[in-house]
């Protein structure tokens, strides 16, 4: 099979949405008017971001689910996107299932792909995914970095560390029952990235990001663009996972004997868990919490913003914890 019979076959649909998409040297995408053109483009790599026996219809979620999470980050609506796929060799099956995996997900959240490149070469999926935001009086709605404000609560949706955890047992470095693992994994393997909670929290929210490389890490990038700082419940993060160690199933109670200084590094160093890290004042509670009650996703208040530059990680009593969770980082 060559390369335009690839593409014809597993990646070539309908495009209403854009002006032009799979076919020509470009494809032409046409912002409505009063909207701007949200981008962002993300890489997985074998070996490095996956393993090789991933199932690829799960990799085809991932691989779209971790762009359309910083979409949901900025408050923007997916509407296209483009996929550059290096492949060290050309298996149907594999492609199938590929395809099937991020084209569900992409009707999910009605974004069509647009366009792209395929090479032979080590596996590699690069995708460059466009959104829309709105721009009201002169304004644009998205959601930055750059917005928090001292006083502003710090919230976090979902649960964090779910992923890290999978990846740990994966490695062999920490053993839990099975049935905590088949959770942890689904999270780890088919993230669900939150969009509709961004467009949300749109007027809402004073700044964003999605938690991709660590919480407290992914939290220092909002603390530098906004000239803040930040004091993290420790103990509050790491509620979320902490509830799989006493859950009672249909085989009865089990436990996890980690110490609480890993679960706090799972849940704020753990990194790939996609939810949305975020801030908002006090005053829009009411708001926030009604975003995630029609958004069907739990989001926590884990601290705040403070005036005075640097971040601290408090106990539940107060006391003052290390910062020095390390949070992921390519070169590091």
């Amino acid at each position: 099979m060559g390369e335009f019979d690839l593409i014809a076959r597993y990646f070539k649909r309908l495009t209403p949405q854009a002006a032009l998409g799979v076919g020509d040297d470009c494809a032409l995408v046409q912002p409505k008017p009063g909207t701007q053109l949200a981008i962002s483009c993300d890489m997985l790599v074998q070996g490095r971001h996956f393993f090789a026996n991933t199932d690829p219809r799960k990799l085809g979620h991932k691989a779209l689910a971790v762009n359309l999470s910083d979409l949901a980050a900025c408050g923007a609506k997916p509407l296209a996107f483009t996929l550059a796929l290096a492949l060290p060799e050309v298996d149907e099956p594999w492609l199938a299932a590929f395809s099937q995996g991020m084209f569900e997900l992409a009707d999910a959240h009605g974004c069509e792909l647009i366009g792209g490149d395929t090479t032979a070469g080590p596996l590699n999926i690069c995708i460059t995914v466009f959104g829309e935001v709105s721009v009201v009086n002169g304004q644009s709605q998205a959601l930055l970095r750059s917005g928090a404000r001292p006083g502003d609560d710090l919230y976090v949706s979902g649960t964090v560390g779910d992923a890290r955890l999978a990846l740990d047992v994966l490695l062999g470095k920490l053993a839990v029952p099975d049935e905590v693992l088949k959770v942890a994994r689904a999270r780890l393997e088919t993230p669900d990235p939150r969009v509709t909670l961004g467009l949300a929290l749109r007027g809402v929210a004073t700044s964003a990001i999605d938690v991709s490389d660590g919480l407290l890490g992914d939290l220092g990038h909002i603390l530098e663009h906004s000239g803040v700082g930040a004091t993290v419940q420790a103990d509050v993060a790491i509620q979320s996972i902490a509830t799989y160690a006493s859950n009672t199933r249909t085989t009865g109670q089990f436990f996890i004997n980690f110490s609480t200084n890993q679960w706090r590094a799972l849940a704020l160093a753990g990194g790939d868990d996609y939810e949305l890290l975020f801030t908002a004042p006090p005053a829009q509670r009411a708001a926030v919490e009604a975003a995630a009650l029609n958004n069907q996703t739990s989001v926590r208040r884990i601290g705040q913003i403070d005036a005075e530059p640097g971040l601290r990680v408090v106990d539940a009593q107060g006391q003052k914890l290390p910062t020095n969770y390390k949070s992921f980082d390519h070169f590091a």
